[in-house]
């Protein structure tokens, strides 16, 4: 979401001049895009901010200048508290305010000292969306924004806001857009994605949609929840050939006791039922998830349930987590903690299934050709990486970028694949900023 966001941020400010920098060294203004999701990220961003201040410091001493803005989800929920500490921050913009860029700035200019912007309004903020550069091969576009769960550990519905939904056309508009500088995969994004629905149309129907674009040959989709897998969904998964067997389907745990303190709104069973309709409709589906260890209150039976709907489930990626509590959410007045070292202990235990699991799958695609999406360069020179339709990282030479290609796998490791480009189609042409005079860096925190 926040990769999205920083492009958002980019198309804004491209009119006043503005085009990427590599680093806040090179840059005329620094913005540093948060996620609030993860304990320290405020930490981090005011330690962040400390550096740029020495910074802006020396440009002054210099006679030039360096904007300085913080935006995201702690722009949004630690606002005053940024101005009150950094008062060099020149603008603090929440992330449904990234439209207001450019007038806040002027404001910074005419002396008001951190102007900010942290409305809810999710509207306005995609306005002329996808009309700035080529985001490349592969590129997301968001199409839902904020989240009613209430899950009792996480933070996103007090700094994204209820749950919106972008209308159709908007997004088919941006999508088009996107598919007219080159981009072959669109990720459909959402805190909640699958709760999609504007007017009568859900996440399936949108999808739909999305295929019959000229030059969109896949598509994506994160991150769902358990209790939004409709069966017009479902029936997407088996329809649709543009949409990649790969699914990302958070669960956090395995126990029903956690479940519930956790207000998840979804039993281990309703979760292994909505994963048993997918693979019905299509069979090849390789999953994702996340998992949380050492909530509060989480015992070793408990745990075990984890463990036991992990090993049922069989992931080929999965993200796991020692449980942190956030400020202000309801998880975080709970009683009952679990030690440090319990946590790290389980943690470890889990991540090792996890990752057998991850190895095991990768290694199942050696000998097989399959179709990957080129659009990074490799480390060695002529190599190239890209995404297997299981959402592997595949690495290659003789792939150029915005290639989609034919590649037989002969070798597999831990968090990637590699192969032999057996054929390729062209090279996708991209389009290209034609530069300008002040250059910005976005970093982003989280």
């Amino acid at each position: 979401m926040n990769v999205y966001d920083s492009a958002r941020m980019a198309d804004v400010m491209a009119p006043l001049g503005y085009v990427s920098a590599d680093s806040p060294a090179e840059a005329d203004m620094v913005i540093l895009n948060t996620c609030h999701i993860r304990e320290k990220a405020s930490e981090k961003v005011f330690s962040e901010l400390g550096r740029l201040r020495m910074l802006k410091e020396e440009r002054a001493r210099e006679g030039r200048t360096l904007s300085v803005g913080v935006a995201g989800c702690v722009a949004q929920a630690e606002g005053e508290e940024i101005q009150r500490r950094m008062p060099h921050v020149d603008v603090v913009v929440g992330p449904q305010a990234y439209h207001r860029l450019p007038s806040l700035l002027e404001e910074a200019a005419r002396g008001q000292a951190g102007a900010i912007d942290v409305d809810f309004s999710a509207s306005a903020k995609f306005a002329g969306a996808g009309e700035g550069a080529a985001r490349g091969a592969a590129a997301f576009l968001t199409i839902q924004e904020g989240c009613d769960k209430f899950c009792t550990f996480c933070v996103v519905p007090y700094t994204r806001g209820a749950e919106f939904s972008r209308p159709v056309t908007d997004i088919l508009d941006e999508a088009r857009r996107m598919a007219a500088h080159g981009t072959r995969e669109i990720t459909l994004l959402g805190q909640n994605v699958n709760a999609y629905r504007h007017g009568a149309t859900g996440l399936g129907e949108l999808i739909r949609r999305v295929a019959e674009i000229d030059g969109i040959t896949r598509i994506r989709y994160t991150t769902s929840h358990p209790r939004d897998v409709d069966d017009d969904l479902v029936a997407a998964h088996r329809d649709v050939p543009q949409l990649m067997p790969f699914l990302h389907l958070p669960v956090q745990s395995g126990s029903d006791r956690i479940l519930a303190a956790m207000n998840r709104r979804h039993t281990a069973d309703d979760y292994r039922r909505a994963i048993g309709r997918l693979r019905n409709a299509r069979p090849d589906l390789a999953l994702s998830s996340d998992f949380i260890v050492g909530f509060p209150g989480e015992t070793e039976a408990d745990f075990a349930a984890t463990l036991a709907l992990a090993q049922a489930v069989g992931y080929a990626q999965a993200y796991s987590f020692k449980y942190s509590p956030r400020p202000g959410t309801p998880a975080a007045e709970m009683a009952e903690t679990v030690a440090e070292e319990v946590k790290s202990e389980r943690l470890e235990r889990l991540q090792a299934v996890l990752n057998d699991m991850q190895l095991s799958f990768n290694q199942a695609t050696i000998g097989r050709t399959v179709e990957v999406l080129f659009d990074r360069p490799g480390a060695r020179p002529g190599q190239s990486i890209g995404r297997s339709p299981y959402m592997q990282s595949v690495h290659a030479t003789g792939a150029a970028r915005g290639t989609l290609a034919s590649v037989r796998i002969d070798a597999a490791y831990n968090n990637s694949v590699s192969g032999e480009v057996v054929s390729s189609d062209p090279t996708v042409p991209f389009g290209a900023s034609d530069g300008g005079e002040r250059r910005i860096t976005m970093e982003g925190i989280g």
